[in-house]
């Protein structure tokens, strides 16, 4: 990012400091497809909900399907989309799905990995359900680019800072430009506003930097006795439910404390937790993730979700694990 500031004009300039910041403008997007094994074109936005909105409103496709338990970013970028109902396992409903796409080239939004319980979806089966319907499939990648393999899609979502890169940048991902209709003038006439290099340069540079595995098992390893201890104090360890979980993100239910008071009570011990999805956990609201699965009332409002990131330390892990297990037994 620094490198980016330093050699900072409006990579959109003909004069000699805006070519340079074009060119490196340019080599940073082929680090990006390359880091992510992306062979269509990349364009990039200020974060996830910027390309989501760029998606929804600019594909060349008719209806737009989406599935029940999308992030806020997504229902809100298309208020008046089809939803596409889940499994109590927070998988897809293929028999709908299959029935929903057998429409004029429809535009299908699925997040792989969803960001209240972690669960991963089959996007490569739902891929070939909507190809088969001459649909356009829409991965949101914003909690799995660079943690784990882009799924086949049309278009994909990424944010930096979900792993690890600077906040206020992302990318649509699309096969072809000729799958959107043009917006504005930068980034090949796709998106308006001056590009952030800075910002491009510090997601490319994040993107090259994750490892593989994104965290070491090792890492998250006592997780593993906290489900347990969660089983036997009379909580619900989401993940027990779920088609396929990933470790990345966990949804637990406390057998007696609500979710809020659970969020306040890590607070004060020094640990960040969240209830629901970060951009409505203030609302109150109960989790429409957790209604779409048809987790019971009760249970939706005493679950909280932990994240793990690339920083995150055995040590963290372990505080978390203890603390939860003090509240529990309060």
């Amino acid at each position: 990012m620094q490198e980016g500031f330093d050699l900072w004009a409006n990579p959109s300039s003909p004069h000699a400091e805006g070519r340079k910041a074009r060119a490196a403008l340019e080599d940073a997007r082929e680090r990006v497809k390359q880091a992510l094994g992306w062979e269509g074109e990349v364009i990039f936005t200020s974060g996830a909900s910027e390309a989501a909105a760029l998606a929804l409103n600019h594909a060349k496709a008719g209806a737009r399907l989406v599935s029940a338990v999308e992030h806020d970013a997504i229902l809100k970028a298309a208020p008046d989309a089809e939803r596409l109902p889940v499994r109590t396992d927070g998988a897809l409903d293929f028999e709908v799905l299959t029935e929903a796409v057998q429409r004029e080239r429809p535009l299908v939004a699925v997040q792989q990995i969803n960001s209240e319980t972690g669960n991963r979806q089959d996007l490569a089966a739902i891929a070939g359900v909507v190809g088969q319907g001459g649909g356009l499939l829409l991965a949101d990648c914003a909690q799995s680019a660079g943690k784990l393999p882009l799924p086949p899609c049309d278009m994909a979502i990424i944010s930096a800072h979900k792993f690890g890169g600077p906040i206020g940048i992302g990318a649509l991902l699309v096969k072809d430009f000729a799958l959107l209709e043009p917006t504005g003038g930068q980034e090949r006439g796709y998106r308006r506003g001056t590009e952030n290099l800075p910002g491009v340069l510090g997601m490319a540079a994040a993107l090259e930097a994750c490892g593989d595995p994104y965290i070491d098992p090792v890492i998250l390893a006592p997780l593993e006795q906290l489900a347990q201890e969660c089983r036997n104090l009379g909580g619900t360890w989401l993940s027990d439910r779920l088609s396929d979980p990933t470790p990345y993100v966990r949804a637990i239910a406390m057998h007696k404390m609500s979710g809020s008071a659970q969020v306040m009570r890590f607070d004060m011990a020094g640990i960040s937790v969240s209830q629901g999805s970060a951009c409505s956990s203030g609302t109150m609201k109960t989790s429409h993730v957790l209604q779409a699965m048809q987790v019971e009332p009760d249970v939706a409002d005493r679950t909280i979700r932990a994240s793990f990131g690339w920083n995150t330390t055995r040590e963290e892990v372990e505080r978390f694990c203890e603390v939860w297990v003090d509240l529990a037994k309060a």
